[in-house]
This record gives C-alpha cells, structure tokens and sequence, in this order.
C-alpha cells in the first residue's frame, strides 16, 4: 500500500531515534519515496549519513545548507509528502505541534503541511502520562494528526511501562492500514469527513460479554472486539470525542482511545445509559448476550454423574432500551451476524431498535465473522437501501 508514496520522515531527539533507521530501510522496501529531516537534537542520537544512505536522498537538520549555500525550503518539502511520519516524537516536540511553537524546521515543515501526520511519541512513562502530555496529545488528535500508539516495555530510564515508541514493523503495518482506508477517498471527501466528525461524542460498544455460572465458568461468545476498536480508533483519527465500551478482549486498544472496561450485558448497559444522553453517534457493535443465568453459583460448581441444567433469563435489549429514548438528533448503528434469511432479519432489527442503519454480517460469507482481518458486509439504512462492501 506504501509503494510509491512520498513519506517524509521527522526524527526527534529520544533514544529511539535508532529506530529511524530500520524504519527508513522498510519504508524503501515497500516501495516508498523517503526524504528524513531532524531535529539538531536527534543528530546527537544517530548519524544524518546513516538516514541519507538508507534513504537515498539527502537528510535535512536546518534551514541553511552550508554545503550548497542555499537553505532547504520547509514549504517545498512539506507540499511534496503524501504524508508526513515523525518517529520518534518527543514530548517536546509534541508540545510544540500542540501549541504551534515554530522554532526550528520540522516545525516550520509541520506547520506547513497540507497531508496527513502520523506522529509515533517516544519518551519515559510518566512524561507519557503526564496531564499536560495528555492534552497535547487530545490536541493533536483534534487538529486531524493519527497518533500510533506508544508500546509498553523497557524504558531508557531502565524502568518498565508505556512509553516505547511503536517498532518500525508496527509503524509500517499502521500506514498501510491508514492509506488503504483513504485510498478510494478524494482530499475534500477525507477533509469533509474530519469536519463532520470534529468533536463529535461517539459511544462504541464492543467485543462479546460473559455472563458468569460460578466464579469460573461463564457464557459467552467468540467475538474479539476487533470491529469496534477499528471504529473506535478511526473515529478518533478523524476528530471525534470517542467513548469505547468493550467486553473481555485479549486485544491491544489505543492509548488514544477512552474506554470502559465491562464484562457482563447489564454492566454494559449501565456503562451506556452513564454516556447516551450527551452522545451524537450510538454504534452498536458489540455482541451482547441474550441471556445470562438465573442463579450464579458463589462457588464452583463441582462436577457430578447427574445431568446438569441451567435456567436462563433474558438479559436487557441495549440497542431497543436506547432505541426507545432515542432524539432526533442521534444516529444509532446497529450491527447484525446472522447465518440464514439475512436480509429480513436485518430489516426487522432496524425497526424494532430504532436503527438509522444497521450493518449486516453474515456467517455463510467466507472471511467475514468473529476474528478475521477480512469482512464482507451489507450496509442496510432505515429507507431500506442497501450497500454492499468487502
């Protein structure tokens, strides 16, 4: 997906900086166009040669180039990128992206720029989670910038936590993601997106949810959470005030991402009913258990030669609770597995729930369902029309 793209390469002052270099070599490898600028900082980290040769084109550390007598034009170099990586990130240039502080050139290219940024932060893990570090970082997310999530791990400081910047692998497989969702998308269709979304409240549900037997057993499903992170996340890229609710994952979330952890229906549902009111969006994709059982054992239940019965009871509908109380003014997905007579269940969910559009999956297409990396899906909208996508 990388190939061909002029990816302009940002690196700060962090010990990660080494990384830069494994990250310019598979960039190249995919296929892409690599021109490297650095902050003064992160030449005391790793050489400008090394980049230059790995890039095979000069790499850019200021305005003046001494060696040619001329200067390196920060609006040429920004108007050429399709898009703009800086990896790694320090929090200081984080701050200054945040508050517009144009005091050397990355900055002044940044400023510049009119493609998307992709910023991989890089620092110690309680400058990570500092509450200025914090506001930055909502602050760059609201200006349009994608932030690939830091790693956790060992430090520079020698301690263990977040703060890692994200490994050149991971980066690469985070840009191609980013440019195959925008690669059928024109600039002002993706420009008029971020403005429809810009601060939008989105509440996202989740993965499955475990209803409990004892405290060991439970009844769930095989849902991983994978769709509504993917939502969640690209929801956040393009400016929306996301709230991720989401059952038992074994899933990595970005730290972006503001999220409720639940593990039952009726956990999630007072999670929902905290953040329905002031929601814009209600997306529904969370595969929610239809029933829990009556009783819950408080201890293990011990394994006899009898047959073993469970009483069910219904657990609360989320999507037809919130249907119901639903303003004018709200949009409400919902999302439906089925494995027969697709369509009119579809239809039917719509009705009943209140759903302006509900997004159909079907367990008789091969490569859709629980845990795959691909999908096929039927969008079914309140007129009853439809669009189909793999």
């Amino acid at each position: 997906m990388l190939k061909d793209k002029k990816i302009l390469l940002a690196v700060c002052g962090s010990i990660a900086a080494y990384k830069a270099a494994f990250l310019v070599r598979l960039l190249v490898k995919e296929g892409a166009q690599v021109r490297v600028i650095m902050t003064k900082a992160a030449t005391e980290f790793i050489s400008p040669l090394t980049l230059a040769t790995l890039s095979k084109n000069e790499c850019v550390t200021d305005y003046i180039n001494t060696t040619k007598n001329n200067w390196n034009n920060h609006v040429e170099l920004a108007l050429w990128a399709d898009l703009i990586v800086i990896a790694p990130c320090s929090a200081g240039t984080i701050s200054k992206m945040a508050n517009g502080i144009c005091d050397n050139l990355l900055m002044a290219v940044y400023l510049s720029a009119r493609c998307p940024i992709y910023i991989a932060p890089a620092m110690d893990e309680d400058m990570w989670k500092h509450a200025s570090t914090k506001k930055n970082i909502q602050q760059l997310i609201s200006f349009g910038n994608k932030i690939i999530s830091v790693n956790n791990g060992e430090l520079a400081s020698g301690l263990i936590g977040e703060g890692r910047m994200a490994e050149p692998q991971e980066i690469i497989k985070y840009l191609s993601k980013a440019v195959r969702s925008t690669q059928y998308l024109t600039p002002s269709q993706i420009s008029n997106l971020k403005s429809e979304l810009l601060n939008k409240k989105i509440l996202i549900t989740a993965g499955p949810t475990y209803e409990a037997l004892d405290p060991v057993r439970f009844i769930g499903n095989h849902s991983s959470g994978k769709m509504g992170i993917a939502l969640a996340e690209k929801a956040t890229e393009l400016g929306a005030d996301v709230q991720l609710i989401i059952g038992p994952t074994k899933l990595q979330i970005p730290n972006t991402i503001k999220v409720t952890h639940i593990t039952s229906a009726n956990e999630m549902y007072l999670a929902c009913k905290k953040y329905f009111a002031k929601t814009d969006v209600c997306i529904f994709a969370a595969a929610v258990a239809d029933y829990t059982p009556k009783n819950v054992a408080a201890q293990k239940i011990k394994k006899s030669d009898a047959e073993f019965s469970i009483t069910l009871k219904k657990n609360v509908d989320i999507a037809y609770e919130f249907g119901k109380i639903k303003k004018n003014n709200q949009i409400s997905v919902g999302f439906a597995l089925e494995t027969n007579d697709e369509l009119n269940h579809a239809k039917a969910k719509i009705a009943k729930k209140n759903f302006d559009l509900i997004v159909l999956n079907s367990l008789n297409d091969k490569g859709a369902g629980f845990k795959h990396e691909t999908n096929k899906i039927t969008i079914v909208n309140r007129k009853i029309k439809y669009i189909n996508l793999s």
